[in-house]
């Protein structure tokens, strides 16, 4: 029941004042009285004194911090981001608390959001109801007998959010950023990604074995006797390792050619000719469906070669399982708990759940983002938030601008072209300026989980219906709470919701090197991906095209070398490593983001009396110092595993030293040296 975009949707660590004084642990512990100079935006209680900088600069900014603030039981990952999250989710549930649905407006966005929180927390009427809310579905899984009917509950069980077999949406034309087509790719797996079942170290084994105890503890709680249960949770690994083995690895994901291959239903025919395309599109509600973008045709086919392989009953079990793996939420108590030990302890480390009223809350944001995000922002984002946001933005873009005018290995041709893009960029601040039309769905207290089913069909026939419609350049991928941002190469803009666009990251209090060195390079790490490995190859028009000369884009290509090399060489756990190529994107933009933040401040002293050193710390330290911060995290080893195996961003302590290693205005103000660890025998510079 969750809409997630290609990873341009990017973790980045933007904030902006907005007019509330947040005092959080650790990083404002210092503050204090209005007026007091002494105040200079990082705490030194951070610091870990025993770690000298060019040993290991993120231990020695964090390792204070670190050690003062364990991760709370319910998170399985702690820091500057979770803390954010943690707060804005307060914020959140003191509007869904005071929103009285019984006084609001029958159809209004107060109604809504108010009767799907309190069906949510209504726990008595969700235990009562059993499994009800899902029965009549698995009758009719139950009820299948032909292969036509498994593709036609594949398309009803889509529509209600429920990933069997594969995805169906609708994304803009890789090549033609004007048309918005219709996409197919790979899915249906129950575990996080194909490698969970195909790599044969003894933890993976030891994972697919508790994943297959957890599939046949939910059988059992669905009344399945025992002595089947453990078949049914083997079937379903044994179905998803096929999917898996001819899904596309996570890394090739990432390059928008290997994804586009516009087929016209012939083509389709041809692909996979036992699956009957018409009836599907029909099923969706577009059967008027000629042409469509296939990410992965090796999936389709093998996943047409599975449907007559893999008998109707086994399929019912694979069907059963994802759609009592996508209805736990909503179910009793003890489902709610299996789900739990499972995705949350096995998979991530967390040793509590988080209070029902912080899933309820993420719940309604996941539905109902943007009439929620309404009433959010009314109450939380200032107008004047946006203005000075969009000014910081603009002032890094100017930075870039320098940078490419002088770039040494950039030719005149491709120069141009960088600069046509670059001044093309679109940015969005806070919000949408076209809220979404909720008067369609309909929601009510009777039960969360029907809302959740209901919000799901809402969303993919709007989703559906922009097929073949003009593009919406208007419409957001996050809505206005989220503690996130984004740079969308198809629409060459970049993003930033209001729920990040706050304290502690950027501090009115602090000096301007602390500022420039945590905001400043987090914009610049969002400009920088319209021009890292994968948003290098979109035009400033948004279109897949290739504006690069050979030689310049071979010179790229070496340099980009460079950090994938360097974050291969990271360890995560024992023998797990960092995947340098999943993590090039954003290794890139972190480099580039810190050398055109280092630049903008330094061309904002010009003319001005240099800043005096803070706590014995030069404005260059200090600016790196508030780099540092932005990463301070803790993590459980679990999730630190599931992060590297999964997630396009490195971990929070390779970003932190990553990109300063490489920086030789980094080594000049700790006065490391050649042999330190913190100076690289490779350097790498892109930007």
């Amino acid at each position: 029941m969750r809409n997630r975009k290609y990873p341009l949707a990017i973790i980045v660590a933007f904030v902006l004042f907005v007019g509330i004084a947040l005092v959080s642990e650790g990083l404002r512990a210092s503050v204090t009285a209005a007026g007091d100079t002494s105040y200079w935006g990082f705490d030194t209680a951070n610091l870990d004194k025993t770690c000298k900088p060019c040993d290991d600069f993120y231990q020695f900014a964090m390792g204070g911090w670190m050690k003062a603030n364990p991760i709370p039981p319910e998170y399985s990952t702690w820091g500057s981001f979770s803390r954010l999250l943690d707060k804005n989710q307060q914020n959140l549930r003191q509007i869904l608390d005071a929103t009285d649905s019984s006084k609001a407006a029958s159809g209004s966005n107060e109604q809504k959001i108010g009767d799907f929180y309190a069906s949510c927390m209504d726990t008595t009427a969700i235990d009562a109801a059993g499994t009800k809310p899902i029965d009549a579905e698995m009758a009719n899984i139950a009820a299948m007998k032909t292969e036509a009917d498994l593709q036609a509950e594949a398309a009803k069980l889509q529509k209600e959010g429920v990933g069997v077999l594969f995805r169906f949406s609708a994304n803009q034309d890789a090549k033609d950023s004007t048309q918005v087509v219709g996409s197919a790719s790979q899915g249906g797996l129950g575990l996080p990604e194909r490698e969970y079942y195909l790599k044969q170290d003894d933890k993976s084994k030891q994972l697919r074995e508790a994943y297959v105890r957890h599939v046949a503890k939910m059988f059992e709680l669905l009344g399945d006797s025992a002595d089947v249960t453990t078949a049914e949770g083997s079937t379903v690994l044994e179905i998803e390792t096929v999917l898996a083995n001819a899904s596309m690895k996570n890394t090739d994901l990432r390059d928008p050619e290997k994804t586009y291959h516009r087929m016209k239903l012939a083509d389709l025919k041809t692909m996979a000719p036992d699956f009957d395309w018409e009836s599907y599109f029909k099923a969706m509600g577009r059967p008027d469906l000629k042409e469509i973008n296939v990410g992965q045709p090796d999936f389709f086919k093998a996943l047409d070669a599975q449907l007559t392989k893999t008998s109707v009953a086994d399929w019912k079990t694979y069907y059963r399982w994802h759609l009592v793996n996508a209805s736990a939420s909503g179910l009793p108590e003890k489902f709610v708990d299996e789900d739990f030990e499972f995705r949350g302890k096995t998979l991530t480390g967390a040793k509590e759940i988080q209070p029902r009223w912080k899933r309820c809350v993420q719940a309604t944001d996941r539905s109902l983002g943007e009439a929620l995000g309404q009433l959010y922002v009314q109450k939380y984002f200032p107008p004047d938030a946006k203005a000075h946001a969009l000014a910081m933005v603009h002032n890094l873009i100017a930075a870039l601008h320098d940078d490419l005018q002088t770039l040494p290995w950039m030719s005149a041709e491709t120069r141009s072209q960088a600069i046509a893009k670059l001044e093309a960029f679109a940015v969005k601040i806070g919000y949408t300026d076209k809220w979404r039309d909720y008067s369609a769905l309909k929601i009510d207290r009777s039960s969360f989980l029907g809302n959740e089913r209901h919000a799901a069909v809402f969303d993919a026939q709007r989703r559906l219906a922009k097929i073949g419609q003009p593009v919406d350049r208007t419409e957001w991928g996050m809505t206005p709470p989220t503690v996130n941002a984004y740079n969308n190469s198809s629409m060459n803009e970049i993003v930033f919701p209001a729920g990040i666009l706050q304290p502690p990251f950027y501090d009115p209090k602090a000096d301007d090197a602390v500022n420039y060195g945590g905001m400043g390079a987090v914009i610049g790490h969002e400009i920088t991906h319209g021009f890292d490995d994968h948003g290098s190859q979109f035009d400033g028009h948004g279109n897949l095209k290739n504006w690069w000369t050979p030689e310049d884009l071979a010179n790229f290509k070496e340099r980009a070398a460079c950090v994938q090399t360097q974050f291969d060489g990271y360890v995560v756990d024992g023998d797990l490593h960092e995947n340098g190529k999943l993590v090039l994107g954003e290794s890139i933009a972190d480099l580039g983001g810190l050398a055109i933040a280092y630049a903008a401040y330094e061309k904002s002293l010009q003319g001005k009396q240099r800043p005096p050193d803070k706590d014995g710390f030069t404005p260059e330290q200090r600016f790196f110092l508030g780099w540092a911060q932005v990463w301070g995290t803790n993590s459980r080893p679990e999730y630190e595993r599931l992060m590297a195996s999964t997630n396009p961003h490195p971990l929070g302590r390779f970003r932190g030293n990553g990109p300063l290693s490489n920086m030789a205005e980094f080594a000049k103000a700790f006065g490391c040296k050649k042999g330190d660890a913190m100076v690289r025998e490779q350097v790498c510079k892109i930007w």
